[in-house]
Formats: structure tokens, sequence, C-alpha cells
């Protein structure tokens, strides 16, 4: 049981926390960025007003089937992404989630560590027997880290986003609970998982 209060919330490198009014501005800044603007959201890629952003920010609330974090550098506790669950089917006992990392932080290992960390707060906490989400084709890094989470590819959207002048694909990724136990039944036990 000391795990689960050692482990809640807190990966290797970062923590998710409820934002407050003091992280506006950080994450109106990251959800503005050209990456995240590209290769986090289906919509048209122009910027969201400030307003926008304050308002999406004002709705967020523990008392929703949505659940909304940002992700914080450990030691620096600065707000470097966001990620959620939301679309949550309890009839089915199935979710979505969905992760944004500011660009200055892409390639360093922080979005996989976040993700874990979210998993684990989906399979510990949640009644959730599978984990769903959707990304682009051409977003090769998100991929591989979805990849070392456990996800596994179950089919694509063809032609779904038009990005670059041209049509991609959209990804469809799943982990089920039972092969997530699987993989932390291999990593407590000193196995290489992936």
């Amino acid at each position: 049981m000391e795990n689960y209060f050692k482990e809640f919330l807190t990966g290797q490198a970062i923590t998710l926390q409820q934002m407050t009014s003091s992280d506006l501005e950080a994450f109106v800044k990251i959800e503005s960025e050209q990456k995240t603007l590209l290769l986090a959201n289906d919509d048209i890629p122009f910027p969201n007003t400030f307003e926008d952003h304050s308002s999406f920010f004002q709705s967020i609330s523990g008392k929703k089937e949505e659940f909304f974090f940002g992700i914080f550098e450990k030691s620096s506790n600065e707000l470097i992404g966001s990620c959620a669950v939301y679309g949550i089917n309890w009839k089915n006992s199935t979710c979505f989630v969905g992760i944004s990392i500011g660009e200055q932080w892409h390639g360093k290992g922080l979005g996989t560590d976040a993700m874990n960390t979210l998993i684990h707060f989906i399979f510990n906490y949640i009644s959730i027997n599978k984990i769903k989400l959707q990304v682009f084709s051409f977003n090769k890094g998100a991929i591989r880290s979805y990849e070392k989470c456990g996800f596994t590819k179950e089919g694509s959207l063809r032609n779904e986003l038009f990005r670059f002048g041209q049509f991609h694909d959209v990804l469809l990724f799943g982990l089920l609970r039972e092969e997530w136990t699987q993989l932390e039944k291999q990593s407590s036990e000193g196995l290489e998982v992936l």
C-alpha cells in the first residue's frame, strides 16, 4: 500500500497535478506552439485566443467524467504539458487519453513518463479495461512513445487528416488492462519489457 502513496501521480521525472490560475500563461504558451498545433489537434491549425484557452481552463473540474492534468517537471516544478482521460464509456469500460508536451521538452522521455503515469492512474483508480488513443501517422516520436508504454496499433482511419497539403492516416492504438498487468509484472521481476 505504501507504494501507491509514493507513486500516486508521480513518474520518474514528472508529476501530474491539477493546474491553477497561475499556470494559465504557461499552458497557453504550450498550446499555442507550432508543434502542438500541428501534432496534437485535428482542427485547422490556427492558434486559439487567450480567452479561448482561459475559458477551457476555467471549465476543468474534478467533478466531471474527464480528468485533465498538468504535467510538471519534478526538479523545477515547471509546467511542461498536459494530459487527459476523456470519452469514458462506463458500460464498456473504455476511455481515451491525450497528451501534449511543450516543444522544448520533446525527445527527453518526459512524454513517455507522463503517459505511463497517466496509465497507472487509470488502471489503479478507474474501473477501465481498455485505454484508447489516436495519433497522426506522421507523428513518429509519439508513436514510438506509445509503443514503449505498451499500446498496440489496432487500425487506421485512412486519409482522415489534411495537413501539410495532403491527406494522412490517423492511427488507432489500444492498451488492455491485462496487457498492462503483464508488463508491470515483467518490469517488477526485472525483465526487459520492450
